[in-house]
Parts: C-alpha cells; structure tokens; sequence
C-alpha cells in the first residue's frame, strides 16, 4: 500500500467524493453514495447547489482570464478533479495561464497528479497542504507562480471548514496580503438562511456523520471576507446568480469576487 493510500478512509464518507458523486464523477465509495443520497433526501436541491458552485467557477475565471487579464490562478481546496477544472478554463482562454492547486485530501492528490495537465505554454502544479498552512502553501506556489504579479485566489466552498470565524477571515486576509495589487478573490461557501431550513438539516446530518465538518455563515459573514476589496458587481450572491447565462434560482452557496485595489 503507497503513503497515498494509507490516508484514504473508505469507512467514513468524505466531502470532496460526495460532491464528485452529486456532479456526476466516479471518484466516490458506496459510503460516500449512502451519505450523498441521504442528504439529498434530506435536502433535495443540493446536488443543484454542487453543480451551480461549478459552473460559477467556470464564469469567473472566464470573467478573470478574459476580461481581467489573470494569468495566475492559485486554487484552494481544489477537491476532485472534473470537467472544466480551473486550469482548462483559464487556459482556454489563455493558453499561457499558470494555476497551482491546492489540497490535503489524498485521493485529490493521487488523481491531480494522473489529470491536471495544462497545456504546453501554460504551467500547472499541485501542492499537498491544509488551508491554514498559508506559509507552506505561499512558499511553494511562488515555484510556480511569480506573487509579484496578480494572482487569482479561487476558495470555493474550502473556508466552510474553518469552524471559528476569526480564525478564517484571518487565513483569507493573509493569502490576500502576500498576493500582488491587482489579485482577485473568488470564494464560494455554504449560507444558513431563514427561507431555506433544509439545508441546516442537511449539514447537521453531514457534521454527525461526515468529515471534515462544516460551518454555514451569514451571507453578511460571508460578505466580511471581502472586506478591504472592491466587491464586482453583483456581490456576494447565490453562485447560481452570479453574472448567469440564463436566470437561475437561488441557492445555499454564496459566492463572491473581489479585486485588491492597485
């Protein structure tokens, strides 16, 4: 048995194989089926919420290498990899676009490693880390990626697992402070909201049964990490209705994108 595999729990349902289950992947466990399943009977819009949270990803970097002119992506908590990882997207647009992902789960690392292939002029790397090692994560994304020019710093539904509030606002405001003028950040995260209590049930029967557990926020606490930004319009919205293609309902993931004034 590789390191690799020594870390992967197959007992226990994990997250990053629930969300690769609801978004159609094959990278998952009856365990983690079990779970995905009963959560969404529980709350049956969720696997809604984990493709809306994807396809948010895909228009802001879009937005980003397009129209911001991003040529450095350092993606957090990345999860498995799927269709239209942040890399394809970038690079789509900007062949040369460098990305460094970032994740602590094994089973990402051992498929990262076989997929994330960039193309030719651009780079990408992955990096084996917690969020809240922001020296180690910092320290080998500059192999990569040169901080003296903008980056873009992707947190999609990853500060969820940060239970205490200070602690992740203070993680987020170190990584924006080590990065370049002109760096943007895209972060995504699950809400609590009065008009949807489904959804609380869902996370309650995921901190009882899962790992690692999550915390819901406010979307005026999700909001507070954008503090010292300029907030693109529309805000901090459900990720469904962030710049759509097409009207789309709401959801309980938030997500936002702010830009480090020059």
């Amino acid at each position: 048995m590789t390191d690799i595999e020594s870390r992967i729990d197959t007992t226990r349902p994990h997250t990053a194989r629930i969300w690769n289950y609801w978004t159609g992947g094959k990278d998952n466990y009856p365990v983690d089926r079990e779970a995905g399943d009963r959560i969404r009977e529980l709350h049956p819009g969720i696997g809604e919420y984990a493709r809306a949270d994807r396809l948010f990803l895909g228009r802001a970097v879009r937005h980003l290498a397009a129209e911001a002119g991003i040529r450095q992506f350092l993606d957090i908590g990345t999860g498995l990899p799927s269709a239209d990882n942040t890399h394809e997207v970038a690079q789509r647009v900007a062949p040369d676009a460098r990305i460094v992902y970032v994740d602590n789960d094994p089973l990402v690392l051992a498929h990262a490693r076989a997929l994330l292939v960039g193309t030719p002029e651009g780079r990408t790397d992955y990096i084996d880390a917690d969020l809240r090692d922001v020296d180690t994560i910092l320290e080998a994304a500059a192999k990569t990626l040169d901080l003296d020019r903008p980056v873009a710093l992707m947190l999609l539904g990853v500060v969820i697992f940060i239970e205490d509030d200070a602690e992740s606002y203070a993680i987020v405001r170190r990584l924006m402070d080590a990065l370049a003028p002109g760096s943007h950040l895209v972060l995504s995260h699950t809400v609590v909201h009065p008009s949807m209590p489904d959804v609380d049930a869902a996370v309650a029967f995921w901190n009882e049964h899962g790992t690692p557990k999550l915390t819901q926020r406010t979307p005026e606490a999700i909001t507070h990490y954008f503090d010292g930004l300029e907030l693109l319009d529309p805000g901090v919205v459900p990720c469904s209705q962030w710049r759509p293609e097409a009207p789309a309902d709401a959801v309980a993931m938030y997500a936002g994108v702010g830009r480090k004034a020059e």
